[in-house]
């Protein structure tokens, strides 16, 4: 493999470990803690500090923050890192800071994620993989997002939310409550608006799949009945598995409520 090809203007601390293949353009700066795995491409005017990992094949565009100390003012410099996966995207203006010891010490971001424009990751954030953010996302502290969640353009998460697998989060909205995997929320404050269909579509999920889903939805949040219940009569009715990714995402809990439907929904 290639060595790193590494611009005349920028600047790369000692102790910075560079994979094979690197490409670092203008005016960009690498700090003495950051590994950049092979081929990795920061395009230019893009900083990477701290204890910071990036996976091989992850493109970063201008301007750029990754690592940065965390926008928490409990922090006191403890050796918190980020770990960002394989095959990323992160346009420009986005912001991603590492973890504080009150969130476990680490945010990590999965593979082939695409972060576009100004969208921002929280510190000890746990985001998973083929996770896309919209322009101008933002997720607060110690959120947790699940493989192939989608949100949308201007979306803002609260800190400790959870959203599941499949999700989607519509433009402009407020998530403050937990998103259960394959739901749809929007508004602001944003609710459950129903399945995630076009994008279980998409990943090429089968109509019986889709078909179960809904039935199970439709039982879970009925008007009979409190929530528990409901789940109890999904679990023992449903032997699905993406409907117990759900009943298991709702039993796990998390610091934040649920989101559910609007009662005139």
């Amino acid at each position: 493999m290639a060595k790193a090809n590494v611009h005349a203007t920028a600047i790369i601390e000692s102790g910075a470990r560079l994979g094979d293949g690197v490409r670092i353009g203008p005016f960009c700066s690498v700090g003495k803690d950051v590994t950049l795995g092979d081929q990795v491409e920061l395009v230019s005017h893009a900083v990477v500090a701290g204890r910071t990992t990036i996976g091989a094949r992850t493109r970063i565009f201008p301007f750029a923050s990754i690592g940065h100390p965390p926008q928490d003012l409990k922090y006191k410099g403890e050796p918190s890192t980020l770990e960002v996966g394989s095959d990323c995207l992160i346009r420009e203006g986005v912001t991603m800071n590492p973890g504080t010891e009150g969130g476990g010490m680490a945010t990590v971001v999965g593979n082939q994620c695409a972060f576009l424009a100004n969208s921002h990751v929280g510190h000890d954030c746990k985001v998973g993989s083929n996770v896309i953010f919209s322009n101008n996302v933002m997720l607060a502290g110690h959120c947790a997002i699940g493989d192939y969640a989608i949100l949308g353009g201007g979306a803002a998460v609260i800190q400790f939310a959870r959203i599941g697998a499949h999700a989607f989060v519509g433009g402009m909205s407020g998530l403050e409550n937990d998103l259960i995997p394959y739901g749809m929320a929007l508004g602001n404050r944003a609710y459950l608006s129903g399945l995630n269909i076009i994008g279980l579509q998409r990943r090429g999920f089968s109509r019986d799949d889709i078909h179960t889903l809904r039935r199970a939805y439709r039982l879970l949040f009925a008007d009979e009945g409190t929530l528990l219940e409901r789940l109890d009569d999904v679990e023992e009715e449903f032997d699905h598995p993406i409907v117990k990714e759900i009943v298991a995402f709702i039993r796990a809990g998390g610091k934040r409520s649920l989101c559910v439907p609007h009662a005139d929904a």
